[in-house]
């Protein structure tokens, strides 16, 4: 790590300051108690991930932090005590004068607020499901009623030939779509490549970082993101799924460019390396910087690719030896597809609240997002490891695209858009700037 700053401070010096009511002379004195704060946070979240196999997605921090959550394991009630002690500390320190340090306080103070939430969670603490999510994730997905979902149903009726259940039409329609698995490795590195080359014209990007794809089975994911510091990426795949061609556009700019490897590798370089702020060298998964990744992530899909069907059409269909004749019905079937996809959050919200018996669940997502068994099983399985995480797609999805849209970020403007997307994903932003559209 370079051009870190060293932490004076500690947290008993914090809340020492905070108790005998002194504010700091400048914003110069404020940022070091920041530093302070930060360095508590990254080690709760490494302390706190001694309890969670899965909760810290990437660190790339001093080592040393790393090995001594280790080896002093904290009790779990011991987390929890010293997260309520660091919230208490920020929010006895001064305001910041300075946007960005504002804006960094705050996105502190809720990303410690997600770790006391999920300390009491994995306490056993029972919430609802949308009360965890505020906690979790600062947001809560609105009801979607089902008359909105019957209306999309409507229209992919009248598109999907054959005259059976919707949900075993789309499946056999999309078999005709699916990528062959001895050239999803070809298609998918062709994907990435072009995703890179289209997000450096808009993101300069250092010269040395990279993405790694790996082709994985055996997991229940689709594929995922492996941040490794320094600008590298491991991409991982589930090559036991089936893969339509579309989604190696999903994969591409999803978890690389300029989804997930973009997102850290900007946070690295400018927030960790030039400002010194390690709390960016830890990213803890079920927090509200999440909503943030997978947001931006799903929304970046559109912004890099905005001539899909063309780009399907000339190159990756003929890659993959389907029938490029087809693309445009099989692009209108898929975006009225996506229009299901709120009912993942209903499905979850009812099914763990107690309101829906797993069968019930299961008729529900074969009735509203029209998945297969297989997809169904692997749904509530993710359901009941993740919970609430799955609000962070689709309503991360639409908080991102508002805020871009409102200023100013809209088709007609593709590179406003890309100067948006950029500040986006290299600031401390929280769900809250996005629905205020402070940034």
């Amino acid at each position: 790590m370079t051009s870190r700053r060293s932490f004076a401070l500690t947290l008993a010096a914090v809340l020492a300051q905070a108790c005998a009511g002194r504010r700091p002379a400048s914003d110069a004195g404020h940022a070091v108690s920041l530093d302070a704060a930060a360095e508590t946070y990254v080690k709760l979240v490494l302390a706190l991930g001694q309890h969670d196999r899965d909760y810290v997605d990437a660190y790339y921090g001093p080592s040393d932090w790393a090995e001594a959550a280790k080896r002093d394991r904290l009790p779990l009630a011991e987390v929890g005590r010293r997260a309520a002690a660091l919230l208490q500390a920020l929010a006895a320190s001064a305001a910041p004068r300075e946007r960005l340090v504002a804006r960094r306080r705050r996105f502190l103070q809720r990303q410690v607020h997600a770790v006391a939430v999920r300390v009491r969670l994995l306490s056993g603490e029972s919430m609802r499901f949308d009360e965890e999510s505020e906690g979790l994730y600062g947001a809560r997905a609105p009801i979607r009623a089902e008359a909105e979902l019957e209306a999309a149903l409507a229209e992919l009726g009248a598109l999907l030939p054959g005259s059976g259940a919707l949900a075993e039409r789309l499946h056999a329609f999309r078999q005709d779509f699916m990528i062959p698995p001895a050239k999803l490795e070809r298609v998918l590195q062709t994907s990435i490549a072009e995703a890179r080359r289209r997000t450096k014209e808009h993101i300069p990007l250092p010269a040395d970082e990279s993405v790694t794809l790996e082709l994985v089975t055996g997991e229940t994911w689709d594929g995922y993101n492996w941040y490794r510091g320094d600008g590298r990426s491991l991409v991982q795949v589930n090559s036991d799924l089936p893969i339509t061609i579309s989604h190696a556009i999903d994969v591409a700019a999803h978890e690389s460019y300029p989804g997930h490897h973009v997102y850290n590798l900007l946070l690295e370089q400018r927030l960790v390396r030039q400002l010194g702020w390690v709390e960016f060298a830890v990213y803890p998964l079920y927090s509200p910087q999440s909503l943030i990744a997978e947001g931006s992530a799903t929304y970046g899909v559109h912004v890099v690719f905005p001539d899909e069907t063309a780009y399907l059409r000339d190159v990756l269909f003929p890659l993959a030896g389907l029938p490029a004749e087809r693309v445009e019905v099989y692009l209108q079937v898929e975006a009225l597809a996506r229009r299901l996809r709120y009912a993942d959050i209903e499905a979850a919200r009812r099914f763990l609240d107690g309101q829906a018996t797993r069968e019930q669940t299961r008729d529900y997502l074969v009735r509203y997002r029209l998945l297969s068994p297989p997809q169904v099983e692997r749904f509530l399985v993710n359901a009941a490891e993740d919970r609430t995480y799955v609000i962070n797609y689709s309503l991360g999805h639409d908080l991102v695209a508002d805020f871009i849209a409102r200023k100013g970020g809209t088709d007609e403007r593709p590179g406003r858009r890309w100067e948006l997307l950029r500040e986006l994903l290299s600031s401390p932003c929280t769900p809250e700037d996005l629905r205020t559209g402070d940034s």
